[in-house]
């Protein structure tokens, strides 16, 4: 089937690096214009120059999704800029593993901030655009943990099974505005993600998983899956993908 997003714009948080890079990317090269959000704002900015090497359309927006207020104006200011806002993917995300017990409660709070918070507050400000112009998608990438709790994630399932739970309610709500929801739910993919892990007990874990496992995902493998969600006809709404490295048994 072709891929083609020529006149489409697409907003992508957490695009500084791995999942949201690669989608930038992926969606750029479908044809979309692109609006970049992360905090390393060189990251955004050398990758919206790449993009532009190649031929195409990209805006670097510094943001914190965590703060409400940055999170609004990246979502307005791509809409300015692009002329419209077709495809909106919430892709920032914290991952901060350990035990509840003894845990540092900042990281609790960062993970809800960025994964729940900031995914909640672009996605309130794009629907109102995306209903206007008759139409839009929204991805929400989760993760396998979204389907399975574990030792040791306890407040990362949280936030991800609420992510999961929230797709499914805006689907139903979002479909009379003609918007689409899509949840991506990923395996184990070779990002930064696991590298926010400052306690050694859950680096060794994480490694012992990935020696298990052999061949890990990447970053590219997730961005087609959410480009081939994207480019399906108006009739077709994939709303749910989970994809895994093949020998990951959870």
């Amino acid at each position: 089937m072709a891929v083609d997003l020529q006149g489409r714009a697409a907003a992508i948080t957490g695009a500084s690096s791995g999942i949201g890079e690669a989608v930038a990317l992926s969606l750029s090269r479908a044809g979309a214009a692109v609006a970049l959000a992360a905090r390393r704002e060189e990251r955004i900015a050398a990758l919206a120059g790449r993009i532009a090497e190649e031929g195409g359309r990209a805006l670097a927006l510094p943001t914190d999704v965590a703060d409400e207020d940055q999170a609004r104006a990246f979502i307005a200011h791509a809409y300015e800029h692009l002329g419209r806002l077709d495809i909106l993917v919430n892709n920032a995300g914290v991952m901060l593993l350990g035990p509840v017990e003894g845990a540092d409660t900042d990281h609790w709070r960062r993970m809800v901030d960025v994964n729940v918070y900031g995914l909640l507050y672009c996605t309130h400000a794009a629907l109102p655009v995306m209903r206007e112009q008759g139409g839009g998608h929204v991805v929400n990438v989760s993760s396998v943990a979204g389907r399975h709790a574990h030792l040791g994630s306890a407040v990362y399932n949280l936030t991800k099974f609420g992510v999961n739970g929230f797709s499914e309610a805006l689907r139903q709500e979002a479909l009379h505005s003609n918007i689409r929801v899509t949840v991506i739910e990923p395996g184990f993919v070779d990002t930064e993600l696991a590298g926010h892990n400052e306690l050694e007990l859950v680096r060794q874990g994480v490694e012992r998983m990935r020696e298990q496992i052999g061949e890990v995902l990447t970053a590219e493998d997730i961005a087609e899956a959410i480009t081939y969600a994207v480019t399906r006809p108006e009739r077709v709404s994939v709303n749910e993908v989970l994809v895994r490295p093949t020998r990951q048994q959870r």
